[in-house]
């Protein structure tokens, strides 16, 4: 596990695990991708950035977990419909910002893969 990461997490390790399950099949899917670790923000590049994990609540306290969460985001060229989507926005015309906040690491599943490889697609020009 790289050293920045682990500072990333710091107070929140207990969601480390879904992290670890996300770059595992993101990694998988996308070998070429790149990682860039923030203050705020762990980003996912394949030329451009298509997604990120954050701390962000991006789900009202009341219904979110007390610990061991992560928010997931990503752009779309779409406003995807999804009960599992807690927050959308469109930043500019044409490009969306999804929001999913997991709670497992079994919530890496395919449906939020298929979102992220669409994701990276749009950024890499190649949709």
């Amino acid at each position: 596990m790289d050293e920045q990461v682990l500072f990333f997490f710091g107070a929140h390790l207990e969601a480390l695990p879904i992290y670890e399950a996300l770059t595992e099949r993101l990694f998988s899917a996308l070998p070429e991708t790149e990682v860039r670790v923030q203050k705020t923000q762990i980003s996912f590049f394949c030329r451009r950035m298509f997604a990120c994990v954050s701390f962000l609540p991006a789900r009202p306290a009341a219904k979110r977990p007390k610990t061991g969460w992560l928010t997931v985001s990503f752009g779309l060229n779409r406003r995807e419909s999804s009960p599992r989507i807690d927050r959308v926005s469109e930043p500019y015309p044409g490009r969306w910002t999804h929001h999913v906040l997991l709670a497992s690491p079994e919530e890496v599943d395919g449906e939020l893969m298929s979102w992220l490889l669409e994701a990276a697609a749009i950024s890499s020009g190649k949709r």
